[in-house]
């Protein structure tokens, strides 16, 4: 094979042909899931890792399907579980090269305890967070990083929920390395993940993607080709940043301070804020429900809508 590419050294000459399946990739046209997939793709002979010694894995969501279209050793877990089969796979094999393919409700849902303990850990894995700030897979319903108010099939009157930030998420894990970039950039895509690749331990990519079906223009702000470059804060090593260091940024780098109870340590709070609680969001939600439809039925809730008789 290395002689038949033209190279007689004994390594083959890898393009993106050798890490593109047989199967053609399904997804809404127009999803930002297939720039992804390109650009990964592109990338990977670049690392002069041959696919049989490179690994993907997925779980639940659009994401998933992420493995077949990879023409690599491939695995497509249940949902949320897919940073403890790569920890397994990392750990019992540490020559193959491990990456983790996963979206916002998959990796922080029912899977978030995975996701920080493979981070806690600094498990050998390159772990890609799709995030579009929807399920997508399920047809629209709000995920953990789904702003407060949002209107979906699962929140008609919008969503109480406070969402995550995934990457203060990683940063309070103690990941050892965590970035965050774009679909429709492809080269800023490509340099995070030439840095993820280069880095020793576990990295955590957040990837702003956007879901043209269910929640379209949700990153518009910074992935719009005229705007985005004003409303976008690079991060480049060496080089100073300009911004206004809020009380929680304050706090992360009070936190940071020690190592641990061995060293001068900062004790005391701190951050606050008055946030409403979850349990006065609901009761407050549900109030306004009632006032406008009057009190529910729930017999006529589960058989009305998106249901179906099994059996």
């Amino acid at each position: 094979m290395a002689e038949e590419n033209g190279d007689v050294s004994g390594v083959a000459t890898l393009t993106k042909k050798d890490f593109t399946s047989d199967q053609e990739p399904r997804w809404c046209p127009g999803c930002g899931d297939y720039a992804i997939l390109a650009a990964v793709q592109g990338f990977m002979p670049e690392l002069g890792i041959e696919p049989h010694n490179t690994v993907f894995i997925s779980g639940i969501g659009c994401s998933g399907r992420f493995t077949y279209y990879m023409d690599t050793y491939g695995f497509h877990g249940i949902h949320g579980r897919a940073p403890a089969i790569a920890t397994g796979v990392a750990t019992a094999n540490p020559d193959l090269h491990v990456w983790v393919v996963t979206g916002d409700g998959d990796a922080l849902s029912i899977g978030g305890n995975h996701l920080i303990h493979a981070l806690r850990r600094n498990v050998n894995i390159k772990i890609l967070m799709f995030n579009n700030q929807i399920y997508g897979l399920t047809k629209g319903q709000y995920s953990p990083t789904s702003e407060e108010g949002k209107v979906t099939k699962s929140t008609p009157f919008g969503s109480v929920d406070h969402p995550f930030n995934p990457v203060a998420l990683a940063l309070g894990a103690e990941a050892t390395f965590v970035a965050r970039t774009v679909d429709n950039d492809r080269k800023h895509l490509t340099d995070v993940l030439r840095q993820a690749t280069e880095h020793p331990g576990s990295a955590f990519v957040e990837i702003y993607q956007n879901c043209n079906v269910f929640n379209d223009g949700a990153f518009d702000l910074i992935r719009d080709k005229q705007q985005g470059l004003h409303n976008q804060i690079r991060l480049v090593d060496g080089e100073p940043i300009v911004f206004d260091e809020g009380t929680r940024c304050l706090a992360f780098a009070l936190a940071h301070l020690s190592h641990g109870p061995t060293e001068p340590t900062c004790i005391g709070v701190f951050h606050e804020e008055d946030r409403s609680t979850y349990g006065e969001a609901v009761r407050s939600q549900l109030e306004r429900a009632v006032e406008r439809l009057g009190p529910g039925d729930l017999k006529t809730l589960l058989h009305g809508g998106d249901t179906w008789t099994v059996g």
